[in-house]
């Protein structure tokens, strides 16, 4: 496998077929994470475990993803990033597998927990992608790789939603596990080397997000506030299915089906990366939490409406909040990579541990809410939660140069 030298993303442009295999395997990998949330319903009726037990599967997963983040993410800055994101792969095809052949909720939870903490492959993928680019098409790269992440994380619940209807829900873990095998492959071919950034040792790695976090007043407001939209997203995603088919009787293809109204905020991506280029991320930010927050409210009307009527206002409502969380997320990125290149997986790390920790918290909470206020605690909670962060971006900013920087 030939050595790619730092020089390389000043004096070529990077192939289609690279971008696209790097686009495939974030949105692979991260699609792992979100499986489970269509099928909780058909799950807890086979392996016979409560709503409230069964929900625990996806709170462990987005653990597993958030600790991955803070302690394996980093690596990527120290080692050769093909190396880990091949190991990654492995891991995540077996864990994927033991899900589809688990015979009871431990063993299950077990394999959640790894299926998160191997899922943080998608976020070597996407430092890889920063750093192959030429500065040139950096910009476009990494949106085009975000894209295949983020629809990874919405279409993996129309994929598994109706996978889980017609063939069962361990038939979605095993097919996943044999996709994550061929990525392995593929990317074994068609990954070149990335050469490291830094010689820090392990602990010493470590050591150095919390110099990163003190360092950059930008990359706390960015973690606090993504990480508060996470917790909305997370409780909506992680309980949609469990009101459906309990309130609704409806099945896990009709709750997977929804995705596929999240997908339009994905494929608005782009879009929201070259706005951010032009009127700057801070702009961007505030826009989309607003949108989060608006949207989340008017989560609160469905009780006044009949079936129909609800389910309509959720596909709307869910276009709307994931259109706003994904553009926060686009402008988030772009303020950080540009702070410190030769630390962007650490970056990244600590951008996307808040944004997991949020996401944990919000399948944790959500699960309790729903279960003592129903959907309307729903739309209380993840209203609340999109407010908190338009909040942390509209307060004064005492970064001095770092203003002047978000807003360039």
């Amino acid at each position: 496998m030939k050595h790619i030298p730092k020089t390389h993303e000043e004096t070529r442009a990077l192939p289609l077929a690279l971008v696209l295999l790097l686009a495939t395997g974030a949105g692979l990998g991260v699609a792992a994470l979100y499986y489970s949330q269509p099928m909780l319903g058909v799950l807890a009726t086979d392996l016979q475990v409560s709503d409230r037990a069964i929900g625990v599967v996806p709170t462990l997963t987005q653990l597993g993803y958030a600790a991955g983040i803070l302690l394996l993410a980093p690596l990527g800055d120290r080692y050769d990033r093909r190396r880990i994101i091949l190991a990654k792969s492995l891991i995540l095809a077996l864990a994927l597998l033991i899900s589809g052949l688990a015979p009871n909720l431990n063993l299950l939870l077990l394999s959640s927990l790894v299926i998160g903490l191997s899922a943080t492959l998608a976020q070597d993928i996407v430092p890889t992608a920063a750093t192959l680019a030429p500065a040139r098409q950096r910009g476009k790269v990494v949106g085009t790789v975000m894209t295949g992440l983020l629809l990874g994380i919405l279409l993996s619940r129309v994929v598994s939603g109706l996978v889980a209807e017609q063939a069962g829900w361990r038939s979605m873990y095993l097919a996943s596990a044999v996709a994550m095998a061929l990525l392995a492959i593929a990317c074994w071919f068609g990954l070149p080397r990335i050469a490291p950034t830094t010689q820090l040792g392990y602990r010493a790695l470590l050591r150095s997000l919390a110099a990163l976090w003190r360092r950059h007043p930008g990359m706390r407001r960015a973690a606090w506030s993504q990480g508060l939209l996470s917790v909305g997203f997370s409780a909506f995603w992680s309980t949609l299915a469990v009101m459906l088919h309990d309130a609704l009787h409806l099945g896990s293809a009709i709750a997977g089906a929804f995705g596929l109204a999240g997908a339009v905020g994905a494929l608005a991506a782009p879009l929201a990366g070259r706005l951010a280029d032009r009127r700057g991320p801070e702009k961007v930010v505030r826009l989309g939490a607003l949108l989060a927050a608006v949207s989340f409210a008017a989560l609160g009307l469905g009780s006044t409406l009949p079936a129909s009527g609800q389910l309509a206002l959720i596909a709307a409502c869910a276009i709307g909040f994931d259109l706003g969380i994904q553009a926060a997320l686009i402008a988030h990125q772009t303020l950080i990579y540009g702070l410190d290149p030769d630390a962007r997986s650490r970056l990244n790390a600590i951008l996307l541990t808040g944004m997991f920790t949020g996401m944990t918290l919000g399948a944790a909470l959500g699960s309790l809410v729903l279960a003592q206020w129903g959907w309307t605690g729903i739309a209380v909670l993840t209203t609340t939660s999109a407010v908190a962060a338009l909040v942390i971006r509209l307060a004064p900013r005492r970064e001095n140069g770092m203003a002047a920087l978000e807003d360039a």
